[in-house]
């Protein structure tokens, strides 16, 4: 009787163990995703943003600088791998791109061009989708900081290879502050 008595409490540890494990390696492949969701948002907007330009540079062929600032964010922003580097460089991409919306807002065929208004129509509901992966994403980098810094499972996390995560942040403040661009 004592056999299944230690057996049963051996059994019981082991299962604890074993879901303690599997909790964390849950929680990391969460955020693993979430990270996913932000980087396929921000290749749609990349995606999208040579087309708003040529959109642009049609119409407003003397604002190269503009255009110019566009083009090295995106390119910047496609190159970046690290959180801190991704978020830095969308805060400079978020900042060309107020530009060139405030550039449109000198030229009224432009702004009245239907292609210009559908590709800004995407790149706002873009900009949403973004919004939401990095809220998303630091939400379960938050369950997963939480569990690697409190008991139980933070016995686990060296054993499981699992370790806190960087939240996604906006580092300069300007880029905190809502655009006000009007058409």
């Amino acid at each position: 009787m004592e056999i299944i008595i230690v057996l049963a409490v051996l059994g019981l540890i082991a299962l604890f163990f074993v879901a303690q494990y599997n909790r964390l390696i849950r929680l990391n492949i969460t955020v693993d995703e979430a990270w996913a969701q932000i980087e396929v948002q921000l290749k749609r907007r990349a995606d999208l943003i040579p087309n708003l330009v040529e959109t642009v540079k049609g119409y407003a062929t003397h604002e190269q600088g503009t255009l110019d600032a566009v083009i090295t964010a995106r390119a910047a922003s496609t190159s970046a791998t690290t959180v801190g580097e991704v978020a830095k460089a969308d805060g400079a991409l978020t900042n060309a791109l107020r530009g060139l919306l405030a550039v449109a807002e000198a030229y009224p065929d432009l702004k009245a061009s239907a292609n210009f208004l559908s590709l800004q129509e995407e790149l706002s509901t873009t900009e949403n989708k973004v919004s939401f992966a990095r809220q998303f994403y630091n939400d379960n980098v938050r369950n997963l900081n939480q569990a690697v810094a409190t008991i139980p499972t933070s016995f686990f996390a060296g054993f499981a290879k699992v370790e806190a995560r960087n939240f996604y942040e906006v580092e300069n403040p300007a880029d905190r502050e809502v655009p006000n661009v009007k058409f």
